[in-house]
């Protein structure tokens, strides 16, 4: 009776054992079953994420860098927005979402794009691709190279529409880093994204993206789906001048995945109001009791008398060649990059920061190129210079934030 009794004990233990590790198998499946990021746009910081570095499948979030480079082509006047770009067999037979456009006819760079923003259209993707790269596998490639040196590190891709393919993989963290390129590199066009329809041909078609319906200050970016991916998306939204971009990927519906990016935005919002609140009463706290009221800033006169002092100080942080300025983000981390190209190899591992200056009522960005000691960046612009290349030398500070480099 006895040895009866403990061989039932026996059995009920291990299969209470075994019921607790299916549960454990399947608690920790769900927790690894979607991967999260939401990021401060303007700084970068990380905000929240969950898995963000775990390898998925990007659907139609890689529409977004087939767009990115699109874009760049647009600004360097590559292609123009009407341009007609033919349509090949192989655009022709994409399955769907897409279009239905036919061999041999034409459509228009600009609705192309619309196409891409609001219909997901995967023809329209390979339309643009092979419009900017001849074909698709070599287009892919450009992909993957603009992808790592925007950081994406962990990113390829095979084609650009996002369909399947077992190789194409990236992660919430990566598609974050490139939404938050597309809104600082390409600010004039970033706002199609918040296009919510679209008429082709007599034909009108409505946003996948209820997100910009649904909640209150979004305004981009794009959705995806695929069976092996599941629902992804990336999006961004702005209140009380803050920004934040989230990313969420592989929920197994469309509806989970809006209520979780829906969540991650609100936190990060309020988390980013309520951090600006508290920034400006330690602000007033310190200007009103801690500042002397006689404090002046320094006259050109004793910058000049100080000048030695002065740069040791700053020596001690970095200083910038300053190389152009211009009226948009964009023209202003393109030139930066240019002039970084033709730079000694010496010196092609300084970074590039746009610092936008306010002129009246209009915004200037300034191309600069930082993390120079004095002398270099005295010995570099005078090299500049004689290569016909207007520059100046300025301080520069530890508080600078070279968003051209992390985005």
């Amino acid at each position: 009776m006895k040895n009866k009794l403990i061989n039932q004990l026996s059995s009920i233990i291990r299969n209470a054992v075994g019921a607790c590790a299916l549960m454990l198998i399947f608690s920790n499946t769900a927790i690894a079953s979607t991967s999260s990021i939401i990021i401060d746009a303007d700084s970068g910081e990380v905000l929240s994420s969950s898995a963000a570095d775990k390898l998925r499948y990007p659907a139609s979030l890689t529409k977004v860098m087939t767009l990115y480079i699109t874009f760049d082509a647009l600004e360097k006047g590559i292609i123009k927005m009407d341009d007609k770009l033919p349509v090949s067999r192989n655009a022709a037979n994409r399955s769907p979402s897409k279009l239905g456009l036919r061999v041999g006819e034409k459509i228009s760079v600009r609705d192309a794009i619309l196409a891409l923003i609001v219909k997901s259209a995967n023809d329209c993707a390979t339309v643009l691709a092979e419009g900017l790269g001849y074909s698709e596998a070599n287009f892919a490639k450009t992909m993957t190279e603009v992808a790592h040196e925007l950081g994406m590190k962990n990113t390829t891709f095979k084609n650009a529409s996002g369909l399947p393919n077992r190789a194409q993989k990236t992660t919430a963290r990566d598609m974050a880093l490139l939404g938050a390129a597309m809104y600082h590199h390409f600010p004039q066009y970033y706002k199609l994204f918040s296009t919510k329809k679209f008429t082709y041909k007599g034909h009108t078609y409505y946003t996948h993206n209820h997100i910009l319906k649904s909640f209150e200050g979004a305004d981009g970016m794009k959705t995806g789906f695929t069976n092996a991916a599941g629902f992804n998306i990336i999006t961004s939204a702005e209140r009380d001048g803050k920004r934040v971009i989230a990313v969420t990927m592989g929920h197994n519906t469309a509806k989970l995945r809006d209520q979780k990016v829906a969540k991650l935005m609100d936190m990060g919002l309020n988390k980013l109001v309520a951090a600006n609140h508290n920034d400006v009463i330690s602000e007033q706290h310190l200007t009103a009791e801690n500042i002397s009221p006689h404090a002046q800033p320094l006259s050109t006169a004793d910058t000049k008398d100080n000048q030695s002092a002065s740069e040791t100080q700053v020596a001690q942080n970095s200083w910038a060649i300053q190389v152009g300025a211009f009226s948009n983000y964009a023209k202003a981390r393109n030139y930066a990059l240019s002039v970084k190209k033709e730079i000694t190899q010496k010196y092609r591992n300084k970074d590039i920061n746009i610092e936008p200056y306010q002129n009246g009522s209009a915004v200037i960005y300034r191309s600069q190129l930082v993390g120079f000691a004095k002398n270099e960046a005295d010995n570099l612009c005078n090299r500049l210079k004689k290569s016909n290349k207007s520059c100046i030398v300025v301080a520069s500070t530890n508080e600078t934030m070279v968003l051209a480099n992390k985005f």
